[in-house]
Parts: C-alpha cells; sequence; structure tokens
C-alpha cells in the first residue's frame, strides 16, 4: 500500500477520497445521507473546529484510491490526544488496508508527541469490529435518534412550547440564520463551557472558550456557504446572560435532513425548560424557513438523560445503528 499526504489542490484525489467515503456509509450507516463534497472536502482540511491535523490517502498497487485518514491534533486541550482513524472502501476491506492506515497514522501521532488515539464509528459494523479486534477501549456511546416531522400529531409543538414558556418566565428568545453575530460571541462562550458538563470520554479534558475561540473556531462551514444553519437562544431577561442555545444545520444537497448540533443551557438557568423552549421555537423557525425538511437527526450521549428526555417529549425516536467511541494507546497503533 502507498500512502501519501492529502494535497488540498488535487481534486481528483479528494473525489476519489469521498467517493470511499460515501460507499463506506452506504454499507455502514445507511439511514443517512454522508455529508456532501464540499463540507467533505472542509472536513479534511480543517477539521470540525479548525483544529490543526493532516490527511493521507491510501493507494493500492494500481494506484487506487482505496481509503483515506485524517488525524486531529488539538492544540489547546487533550494535547496528548490524536482524533481520528482510518476509512476504507468496502470492496477493498479484509485486506490489512486499514491496518496500515492505522498504523501509519499512529506513526504520525508519535511524531507530534501524542499518546493515546481516539475514533468514533457506527455500532456493530465493519468500525466497531476493527476497534474491537486492535482491544481499543469503549469510550463513549452515543445514541442516534431521528425526529420524523409528519408523523408529529398536530398541536403537540405548540402545546409543548407553551408550557415551556410559562415555566421560562424571564427569559426571551432571538434567533438567527448564518454564522454567531459578533454581539453573542461571548456569550456563546459561556453556552459552549456549560457543555462541559455533558457526558464525555473518561480521559478528555474540559474545552476553555473565550469569544475570540468562537469566532475562529466554529461555524466554518456555515461561514463557506456549505451549509444552512439556523440557531435559537434564550436570554434572561433581567441579565442579558444567554442561558440557552440550539443549531441545526441543513445541507443543500441533503436538504429533507437536519442535523441537530448543539444544544446546551447553563447550569444557573437549569430546571426552567429552556432545553424545550428553544427546540420548540427552532420547529417553529424551520417550518418558516426550511418548509421541505422532514426529519431532524441528533445524538446524544446513552446517560445524558435530560436531554434524551427533552427528545422524547418532542417525538425523537431511537434508531440503529448508534455510535461508539473507543480509545487506545498511540503504541497499540503503531503495534
Amino acid at each position: 500500500m502507498r500512502i501519501d499526504q492529502w494535497d488540498p489542490a488535487d481534486e481528483k484525489t479528494t473525489r476519489a477520497c469521498y467517493e470511499v467515503q460515501c460507499a463506506a456509509q452506504a454499507a455502514d450507516d445507511p439511514v443517512a445521507p454522508p455529508p456532501s463534497y464540499g463540507p467533505f472536502g472542509m472536513y479534511l482540511r480543517y477539521g470540525y473546529e479548525q483544529e490543526p491535523g493532516e490527511a493521507w490517502v491510501g493507494r493500492d498497487a494500481g494506484g487506487a484510491v482505496v481509503g483515506y485518514y485524517r488525524i486531529t491534533l488539538p492544540d489547546l486541550e487533550n494535547r496528548d490526544e490524536a482524533r481520528g482513524g482510518p476509512v476504507v472502501h468496502p470492496a477493498a476491506r479484509r485486506r490489512g488496508y486499514g491496518r496500515e492506515l492505522l498504523r501509519h497514522a499512529g506513526g504520525r501521532a508519535a511524531a507530534r508527541g501524542r499518546t493515546r488515539f481516539s475514533a468514533g464509528t457506527t455500532a456493530d459494523g465493519a468500525g466497531g469490529a476493527f476497534a474491537q479486534a486492535l482491544g481499543a477501549r469503549l469510550d463513549l456511546e452515543e445514541m442516534r435518534r431521528i425526529q420524523y416531522l409528519g408523523d408529529i400529531a398536530p398541536g403537540t409543538i405548540e402545546a409543548l412550547r407553551a408550557s415551556a414558556a410559562r415555566a421560562a418566565a424571564g427569559y426571551s428568545l432571538v434567533s438567527w440564520e448564518g454564522p454567531i453575530p459578533e454581539r453573542y460571541l461571548g456569550p456563546m462562550a459561556g453556552v459552549l463551557n456549560a457543555f462541559n458538563d455533558a457526558p464525555h470520554g473518561a480521559n478528555e479534558e474540559p474545552a476553555h472558550w473565550d469569544a475570540d475561540r468562537v469566532r475562529e473556531r466554529t461555524g466554518i462551514i456555515v461561514r463557506a456557504g456549505l451549509m444552512r444553519g439556523h440557531s435559537v437562544a434564550a436570554i434572561h431577561d433581567s441579565t442579558g446572560e444567554l442561558a440557552a442555545f440550539s443549531e441545526v444545520l441543513i445541507d443543500p444537497e441533503s436538504p429533507r435532513w437536519g442535523r441537530q448540533q448543539l444544544t446546551a443551557v447553563l447550569k444557573a438557568h437549569r430546571g426552567r425548560r429552556l432545553g424545550l423552549l428553544v427546540k420548540t421555537e427552532m420547529l417553529a423557525l424551520l417550518a418558516a424557513a426550511e418548509p421541505q425538511l422532514d426529519r431532524i437527526e441528533t445524538g446524544n450521549a446513552a446517560d445524558n438523560s435530560y436531554m434524551i428526555a427533552v427528545n422524547e417529549q418532542l417525538g425523537y425516536r431511537a434508531v440503529a445503528p448508534h455510535w461508539k467511541f473507543y480509545e487506545m494507546p498511540v503504541a497499540a497503533a503503531l503495534g
């Protein structure tokens, strides 16, 4: 196997990697459509939060792309970690390509001073079997739920929103489309910091956000115009604090699907049904802005009982496959 560093200017190879990604998702996770080509290319280049990283491409003896990987190398917290694992075309599996790509990724991670490796995969599929065969430790399990908007009985969302609004007296709602407005960058840092007490991996260090980090490290796909972003926030009237937040992304190439992003409530404001309030308001906003939308996908750590309860009130149903996140020493990847 030949493994070369991915060149962002090489569109032919990028397209080949995208074909690998689409084929792998069709085999392992056929429930939802894969990301479109634009966001996939942005991921290879920048990762999810513009953390440093690198991508490498694996070719067979004939030069065909059979797999790739991108490792993220966190530079602010978790600087002992490398994130990401190999993706191999289903037609090329069971030939050792995944193991070669992982060994190569382990070498790159070790060269960057990383000692632990983490990656996520769909449960009970090829990725999970690969992780278990390597002796990786299950670090976190996340359940997938889908809200089928056409199945919600008329009046249900309106009734839930009215109930949440009564419990959330003293809060006002704001919304925006696209990147986070400048005036909310600092308050959004507080919301992202609040997410640190949600279930995380055993060794994951909490992230520390400020306005500059929010500006520089979030919303890259939305700013590039590759996805549409819709956001709703609850503001505490007496203090002006941004108390709760929810965001949904729409990929223009699969516009019937909504991708739920972060929903979080600051600890001091919990118990007032703000999570339910911002999510019901989001549904009203999406009904007007995205009338073609008919389902929203979300994921919650299996033990995040609060958000699971909110989602179940809104009609979300657990759908397989769910996701598992594994961790292993970099030394084991090299073996």
